[in-house]
């Protein structure tokens, strides 16, 4: 599927029904997956090791403790994951600090759609809830959202589709009359399993496998084509 294609078959069954809208958040409503690659490609050096930045692209959507079960099976037993993760952490912060958290294109402009057209909103990361919520408010958009679920108020990482069930449920929407933003395959499955409409929106992986492509309603290259997407297919 390439960007700006859809599945008709798919809009048709939602059109007229869509009663949620749920974001996954790296990557999607803010610009920090590339942050995080820099901030592990720095610190990897630290720790001697070369182009360490480039794990992210095998661990997109995992919660913490399925990025460590990862390290430690490529790294070895010995691995410090948890004095790694301080050490990104403080640089990423560090960086924040400076710069703000980075806002991806047409995130307000979505929000505010959907809030006018009576779309109830939900956030599921994989990231930690200290974390997503340090984001959320300091960019402002915290009283969009009605239910913020996090990687670690959840016992199974995605690809499972746990996050977006509870999401639902705490809307208290049908998962089949929500659609999940999305840039990664394992938030794609995820949101997939749990019976919703995955739409991608690409951030360091332009591509997803066939399988994975074949499970969305949309690829689309912002949040602001979204809104204009939901406009003519959808609402």
């Amino acid at each position: 599927m390439k960007l700006k294609e859809f599945d008709k078959q798919k809009t048709e069954k939602l059109k007229g029904n869509l009663k949620a809208v749920v974001f996954d958040m790296d990557g999607l409503m803010f610009n920090t997956e590339w942050l995080i690659k820099y901030c592990w490609d720095v610190t990897g050096r630290e720790m001697g090791y070369e182009n360490f930045g480039d794990n992210i692209y095998n661990t997109l959507g995992m919660n913490y403790n399925r990025r460590r079960e990862y390290f430690l099976d490529k790294y070895g037993k010995d691995f410090d994951f948890e004095g790694f993760t301080d050490r990104y952490r403080e640089v990423s912060a560090d960086y924040l600090a400076k710069n703000g958290t980075p806002v991806k294109k047409g995130l307000v402009n979505i929000l505010e759609f959907l809030k006018e057209n009576g779309i109830k909103m939900a956030v599921a990361t994989s990231s930690s809830r200290k974390y997503a919520m340090s984001k959320i408010e300091d960019v402002g958009v915290e009283g969009y959202f009605d239910t913020i679920i996090c990687g670690d108020m959840v016992t199974k990482s995605k690809p499972d589709p746990q996050i977006y069930k509870i999401a639902c449920d705490n809307l208290d929407v049908d998962y089949k009359n929500c659609i999940a933003f999305e840039d990664s395959p394992n938030g794609i499955k995820s949101a997939y399993a749990a019976g919703m409409n995955p739409i991608m929106i690409p951030d360091l992986l332009l591509d997803a496998p066939k399988d994975v492509e074949d499970m969305l309603v949309a690829k689309l290259e912002d949040l602001d084509e979204a809104i204009e997407f939901l406009k003519k297919e959808i609402l």
